[in-house]
């Protein structure tokens, strides 16, 4: 569905201040207001993020670009590619439970989702969030017994990680680099949902510049202004101020 300029507003000023995690609902929840709220939150995060780089494409268009910095050299990259290019091939049917058997332990492992990235916004420090994040994504038996995550074996909890990331490998987006200047090649995260939300307070606060030298030059409201079509406020705009 197309989302029109008020929905968005809405959605920044909603979303201010808020965690990433909050902030991808949010999107997911104006692009989808069938699916209850809770339903969304479940998604695992390969899957949300699917969804977020399909709303990207009808928000913003499929080319992206990006700035990096040449962890050998120190060159400034300017960096180009697309939605595309995101997207992990294949049917990957992330989100349910999975069983790892191994030295004697009894796992079930759970991708991570949207609740879980929520509650890990206090966590004061990696470490912790990380502790967090394993304690509610796995749970640990050792013949018959219960048993708490981080007290796993580090080989049996780092399959258990391996597993979860391979369950889920759109939820680990990575762009790969290399460096004209100096032939360096390497591999750098990309989160999605931050660049979704930094290209959408770009807009924002791009949209709220246009209404105010609007309603300077012509005095009109902010309703009526931001029921004009893009391209003919950018018209007004350049008539009022040439």
């Amino acid at each position: 569905m197309s989302l029109s300029t008020w929905t968005l507003l809405d959605i920044w000023e909603r979303g201010l201040a808020q965690p990433v995690a909050w902030q991808a609902l949010l999107l997911l929840a104006a692009a989808a207001p069938e699916t209850p709220l809770d339903e969304l939150a479940a998604l695992s995060i390969g899957r949300r993020d699917s969804q977020l780089l399909s709303l990207r494409e009808q928000l913003f268009g499929r080319q992206l670009s990006a700035v990096a910095g040449c962890p050998a050299c120190g060159e400034r990259l300017e960096l180009s590619f697309t939605t595309e290019d995101l997207h992990v091939p294949g049917d990957h049917d992330a989100g349910g439970a999975q069983e790892l058997v191994m030295d004697g332990y009894h796992l079930q492992l759970r991708p991570p989702n949207s609740h879980d990235l929520l509650a890990l916004a206090a966590a004061s420090d990696p470490a912790t969030a990380e502790a967090l994040l394993l304690a509610r994504c796995i749970s640990v038996g050792q013949d018959g017994a219960a048993e708490a995550p981080e007290r796993l074996p580090e080989t049996v909890r780092q399959a258990a990680v391996e597993s979860l990331a391979a369950a889920d490998p759109q939820a680990d987006i990575v762009i790969d680099i290399s460096c004209p200047a100096c032939q360096h090649a390497w591999q750098a995260p990309f989160d999605i949902a931050s660049y979704l939300w930094r290209e959408l307070e770009s807009w924002a606060m791009r949209v709220l510049r246009e209404v105010h030298d609007l309603a300077l030059a012509y005095g009109w409201g902010e309703a009526d202004i931001l029921a004009l079509t893009p391209l003919r406020r950018h018209l007004y705009l350049e008539m009022a101020y040439g």
